[in-house]
């Protein structure tokens, strides 16, 4: 018997610059917002020798939490970016990854190499549907040297209800990708962002 292909999940997401972490964080949490992670995330994004996936505008990633109480880690497929109603949307599968170090050696072996790291400080939130059962998630992160950002995915009317609680306002948020809050920032500062620990060693 053969066995069903899982279908890919949709993910719906805004991104915001966040300049009163703390504040925003006592407004998700008046809001009924559960503390679901505090540690930090870090990706690493894989690619073929000739760019064959950020070819087609597709991600192949390990991502990994680690926190006080150890590392959890999966592997995710991204599809094309499109955007609904201003919102971020991308076909998404993933599945749960035992030992990270060891796939990243079978991704090596296969001829997939590192493309893109990202490590950032993390504090997640849900905030649960009680009529539907749908959840939002709020993640606040905090890079090496960048904006903190916020990002809220979930359903639409759920990304919406979150955003006006958060109290920042709707016209901050945009479907934008990293890449353009980084140019955002460098733009402003003047100064290199930094996404990942290696990007502050020197040289």
């Amino acid at each position: 018997m053969s066995e069903r292909m899982s279908e890919p999940t949709r993910e719906v997401e805004l991104k915001a610059r966040v300049e009163d972490v703390g504040a925003a964080r006592r407004n998700i949490e008046n809001a009924g917002g559960l503390l679901v992670f505090d540690g930090s995330l870090h990706d690493r994004i894989y690619d073929t020798p000739d760019g064959m996936l950020a070819a087609s505008d597709f991600v192949l990633r390990i991502r990994s939490y680690v926190s006080r109480l150890g590392v959890t880690a999966h592997l995710d497929w991204k599809g094309l970016t499109l955007r609904e109603g201003g919102f971020k949307v991308r076909s998404e599968l993933t599945t749960g990854v035992t030992d990270p170090n060891q796939l990243a050696a079978i991704l090596s072996r296969l001829g997939f190499g590192i493309i893109s790291q990202i490590d950032r400080k993390i504090i997640q939130y849900e905030i649960m549907d009680v009529e539907t059962d749908a959840r939002t998630v709020i993640r606040f992160e905090q890079y090496p040297r960048m904006d903190a950002l916020v990002e809220v995915e979930g359903y639409q009317a759920g990304i919406e209800r979150t955003i006006s609680a958060l109290g920042i306002p709707r016209a901050m948020f945009s479907a934008d990708r990293l890449a353009d809050f980084v140019r955002a920032y460098e733009a402003r500062t003047g100064q290199r962002a930094a996404i990942c620990d290696q990007d502050l060693e020197p040289g």
